[in-house]
């Protein structure tokens, strides 16, 4: 097995002339990157079966750079996201939504990278309406800065304001581009998403000609370090997924990070899901941090971190991580708030600690694709796709079911009063 295998060049060539949306082509006129709709990505994993993409939240810019370099490895394609919280407007990563494409853009083209890409809008939360106000201003302006996917996540409000919120939301998200919608917030064990929740969400926007690629559920996971053997409940999201078959939408499964290999091979071989979400672990495996082997860190006796001497970050750095944590009294789930004061000291790094950040990434993603995930070669799918279709756009994987007239906001707000569903406890749930 070659570690640096390339598509036909010709292919590839052509896919570039045919494949990439047109932000992309607008942002980037010269660029040999394959930068796709999400779209493509997710028939890819159908194509091949049984395979799911990894999303990579790109917290910084060495998991980017190895999330890249271990996609190239594996030939498979890939998504690199930011969220919301991660890379907003109130953010806490130097990575954000309005940059995160144009690094990806360079560090293809400096690595020859030429695998397909998307760039997704992780997490584009809504909770209530002045949330939706802003969106119509901002999410635009996402896809001029060269998104070319996006999860718009208004479950944090009841089930009808959610629907409602996606349709009102839907005109400002291109056609062409993939989406993703959620149902049940993500708090873990609590408030777990329901076949009857899940349904009301995708019937009626299927009834307003909204086709979502994914639907991500709370199906027991968490952001952040798994504290818990709980993890993901295979069997809900089973029992989802196939209430939804017919209206052909994939799974996206939020927190992959404290659930073992063996749990994540059984999603991908039971489920509908076709896109993965790993953000803590990279952030933590770029730092140096121990981890296990599906990269939920290891505390020490006392709850803290052990660096592993040599790897990641310098000690030196490290020392003034921890001391910086202490002075604003970050606790462990909190140290994600280290990437914005810290990324331009990474950066000033020597070439030689860089490189072994990014290669700790790249080791750790390529064996998800390969040995978890099943994505390899998925990037040959994707470019065949796009030669096949002609165009950046593959269009929905469905078409409307349901009558328009049974889904009025009026008939919405009363059949959401008859789910059955457990919201679980109130709080700031928030990745």
């Amino acid at each position: 097995m070659s570690n640096n295998r390339v598509n036909n060049p010709v292919d590839f060539e052509n896919a570039l002339k045919i494949g990439r949306p047109p932000n992309i082509v607008k942002l980037f006129p010269n660029s040999k990157a394959l930068i796709v709709s999400g779209k493509f990505i997710d028939r890819a994993m159908i194509a091949k079966g049984n395979a799911i993409a990894i999303a990579a939240n790109g917290r910084n810019y060495f998991v980017i750079r190895g999330a890249l370099k271990a996609a190239q490895r594996a030939n498979a394609a890939i998504i690199i996201e930011i969220a919301k919280s991660e890379g907003g407007a109130n953010s806490y990563c130097a990575v954000n939504y309005w940059n995160i494409a144009r690094l990806i853009d360079a560090m293809c083209n400096e690595l020859n990278i030429t695998i397909p890409v998307a760039v997704h809008a992780d997490h584009y939360g809504i909770k209530n309406d002045e949330d939706i106000e802003q969106a119509k201003t901002e999410i635009p302006t996402l896809f001029e800065a060269g998104l070319t996917s996006i999860a718009i996540d208004a479950s944090h409000m009841p089930d009808d304001k959610n629907l409602l919120a996606n349709i009102e939301i839907a005109p400002f998200v291109p056609k062409w581009a993939g989406l993703e919608t959620e149902v049940g917030e993500i708090k873990g064990k609590e408030g777990l998403s329901t076949v009857d929740e899940a349904l009301f969400l995708i019937q009626g926007l299927n009834a307003n000609n909204i086709f979502p690629d994914w639907i991500a559920l709370n199906n027991g996971t968490t952001h952040g370090i798994e504290a818990s053997d709980q993890g993901i409940q295979v069997g809900l999201t089973v029992e989802i997924h196939e209430a939804l078959a017919k209206y052909n939408i994939s799974g996206a499964q939020h927190g992959t990070s404290g659930n073992s290999s063996e749990r994540l091979r059984e999603i991908v071989n039971r489920t509908g899901t076709t896109k993965a979400n790993v953000a803590t672990a990279l952030q933590m495996i770029s730092w140096g941090l121990e981890v296990n082997d599906y990269g939920n860190a290891i505390l020490d006796k006392d709850g803290e971190f052990i660096k592993v001497e040599g790897e990641g970050v310098t000690e030196k750095i490290w020392s003034e991580m921890l001391a910086y944590a202490e002075s604003k009294g970050l606790k462990a789930g909190n140290y994600k708030k280290l990437n914005l004061p810290f990324e331009n000291r990474f950066l000033g790094q020597p070439k030689e600690i860089k490189q072994r950040m990014v290669k700790r990434v790249e080791k750790f993603i390529y064996n998800m694709l390969v040995n978890v995930f099943n994505a390899e070669d998925t990037a040959s799918i994707v470019i065949s796709s796009i030669l096949d279709a002609g165009t950046c756009d593959p269009g929905p994987k469905t078409k409307r079911l349901e009558d328009p007239d049974e889904w009025t906001q009026e008939k919405i707000v009363k059949k959401a009063k008859s789910i059955i569903t457990d919201k679980g406890p109130k709080g700031d749930f928030d990745d």
